[in-house]
């Protein structure tokens, strides 16, 4: 069987940064610390004047290309994952293409291209398209490259104005990858729901409690589902769980659940059962009411132990470094929360090969997807290539006006002159609008 896997990443934050405790919560006369400790969140990145999805995606492929030393010829698909897209017709990974044809000889004409929309899920789902068709032999030796790209911006005034970002990440899918392996199990959990949705409108409509309850819900479903054709998962067997992560605190939540869930019937069960009691079962309550109540209060004593604290911190808590500094990019968040999880290891000089991750994607409207990776020899040497760290801290610190000025450029019903508050330098931009309505963009040297 081939081994079939991400290889490398890399990833391009916008260029500009909201700090949100210090700037944002002032401005709408609240606790800084709504931010901080409620939603985990310190910075957001939104893109420059001079960028949007295409440039921010073509910069990280590019950086990809150029670390790999590939050529077009060594690529044969260009997946382009976002829920961000200006054209209801033509892709993004062809602008995408178009704009890495401006700085290498060869072409991507014989590149199948395509863009995959589910919400936040679609980079994954992007991801399972490239192994399907490598695992398939229709590859010809070449790889393909994953793109999720996003600007992923709110109405200004709404609830969810605070979880917002930008950025985007480029994942190189091959055979015998250097950093880890996919399995080829996989577990779904998916329903027609309505909690976040854009109907032909740019700012999405979002429920937000809902959209809790959804996330949760369909994360549940796919773990059984997962465990249904792959093995009863225990805590023990996880190195990290990066979750899509819109805002960190949202992932406090899945990971709680993911852990009772794990230990129902085990040794750690039994271990806190002098301390909290062991968990309630379906069977022994009256009605469903009685038992969900049993449950919360039984996941509220289980997040206060030692020993759900320290799994927690060991296992969930380094996947969220780098969300915590660049907000929700929606496709491209799990991606993010994977890069952070394996750059705190390389950091803190943990061995991971050999070692196990779980993956747990979402997408709302609604649908979760859990997978398994097995960390590869070359990990590390990738990980350690990345320059999201320079990044961030090159990044301008926007104050609230110069912020309302940003999202009205990217606001697709308006029109403003705003100059930019960067110099590009070796990257895309975005340089007008063409006859047709169509997007320009060149590079910088």
């Amino acid at each position: 069987m081939k081994s079939v896997g991400i290889d490398a990443v890399e990833i391009w934050a916008g260029k500009l940064k909201l700090d949100l405790p210090e700037t944002f919560a002032p401005e709408k006369d609240e606790d800084p610390d709504k931010y901080r400790k409620g939603l985990g969140l310190v910075n957001s990145s939104f893109p420059d004047t001079y960028e949007d999805i295409v440039t921010m995606g073509a910069n990280a492929a590019k950086r990809l290309m150029d670390r790999k030393g590939l050529k077009p010829d060594d690529i044969g698909r260009i997946d382009v994952a976002t829920e961000s897209a200006f054209d209801n017709s033509k892709p993004v990974s062809t602008y995408i293409a178009g704009c890495l044809e401006q700085v290498y000889d060869e072409d991507f004409h014989h590149a199948n291209k395509g863009e995959r929309k589910f919400a936040c899920i679609a980079g994954t789902q992007s991801i399972d398209d490239a192994y399907n068709w490598i695992k398939a032999g229709r590859n010809r030796g070449r790889s393909a490259i994953v793109v999720a790209t996003d600007t992923a911006l709110y109405a200004r005034g709404s609830s969810g104005e605070a979880t917002q970002g930008a950025g985007a990440v480029a994942l190189l899918i091959t055979e015998d990858p250097s950093m880890v392996e996919l399995s080829t199990e996989q577990g779904y959990g998916s329903a027609d729901e309505t909690d976040f949705l854009k109907p032909n409108q740019q700012f999405p409509s979002v429920d937000g409690k809902r959209s809790m309850q959804v996330y949760l819900a369909r994360m549940r479903e796919a773990v059984e589902d997962f465990e249904s054709v792959a093995w009863d998962m225990h805590p023990e067997d996880l190195e990290y769980i990066p979750f899509h992560t819109p805002f960190p605190g949202m992932v406090r939540k899945a990971g709680l659940l993911g852990y009772r869930h794990m230990i129902r019937d085990t040794e750690i069960e039994d271990e806190l059962a002098g301390e909290i009691g062991r968990q309630p079962r379906e069977g022994e309550y009256e009605d469903w009411d009685t038992y969900e109540d049993a449950i919360r209060d039984y996941m509220d004593k289980l997040k206060q132990t030692d020993m759900y604290q320290s799994w927690y911190a060991e296992t969930i808590e380094p996947t969220l470094g780098l969300a915590r500094e660049v907000g929700n990019w929606y496709t491209g968040s799990v991606h993010v929360a994977r890069a952070s999880a394996l750059k705190h290891a390389a950091e803190e000089d943990i061995d991971l090969t050999g070692e196990q991750m779980l993956v747990g994607s979402y997408g709302s409207g609604a649908q979760a997807e859990i997978h398994a990776e097995t960390v590869q020899e070359g990990w590390k040497e990738e990980i350690e290539q990345l320059t999201i760290d320079e990044q961030l801290a090159a990044r301008y610190d926007l104050d609230f006006d110069e912020y309302e000025q940003v999202h009205d450029v990217h606001n697709h019903d308006m029109t403003v002159d705003v100059e930019e508050f960067t110099i590009p330098n070796g990257e895309f931009v975005f340089a007008g609008i063409g006859r047709m309505n169509e997007r320009k963009y060149e590079y910088v040297e």
